[in-house]
């Protein structure tokens, strides 16, 4: 069942209506109206109109990959995305790849894996993992490793991410 969350919008004080659009999101399930900017990034929107913040803000330019999302189940950096491109879409972000309360294999196995240091690029690295999987032209650690390559860890944490990520895609693969 989809539910409608109430009308969001920014800071009455910030947006100008005269230039206000109108989106309709399913962001994790949920159904948004949006009034917004046309201006405003799917990072942007996620992360100061609903609160999401497990969708971090890295580069803001969309080369490391921090703000990967899922949008439509395509990867996608969110900080390039204007977010009125996107009417209709529905999005996924860390926060609603678990389900019932229950995590996705791939957040599992980030910490089975110890596939993060600092844990600032996990979010990206694990939608970007998913879409990677259900991409279905992943099946070895170097096909994983250049899939991933739009996603970076300055910690380091490259061999246990792809140990994370041919994990699932064995579990997944067997299933």
């Amino acid at each position: 069942m989809t539910t409608i969350a109430p009308v969001s919008s920014a800071p009455a004080s910030s947006l100008d209506d005269s230039k206000a659009w109108t989106v309709s999101l399913t962001v994790n399930g949920v159904s948004h109206r949006l009034f917004i900017e046309p201006w405003v990034t799917v990072l942007d929107l996620l992360r100061e109109q609903l609160a999401l913040s497990g969708t971090k803000k890295g580069c803001d330019h969309g080369q490391c990959g921090a703000c990967t999302v899922l949008i439509d189940g395509t990867r996608v950096n969110s900080c390039l995305a204007l977010a009125v491109s996107k009417d209709g879409c529905e999005i996924t972000t860390i926060e609603g790849l678990g389900r019932d309360a229950a995590l996705d294999p791939l957040q599992e196995a980030f910490i089975e894996n110890d596939a993060f240091q600092c844990g600032y690029c996990t979010p990206g690295q694990i939608c970007s993992a998913r879409g990677l999987i259900a991409e279905g032209r992943a099946t070895t650690r170097d096909e994983v490793r250049e899939g991933m390559s739009g996603n970076l860890c300055r910690c380091g944490a490259y061999p246990n991410i792809t140990d994370a990520v041919m994990q699932v895609l064995q579990a997944e693969g067997a299933r």
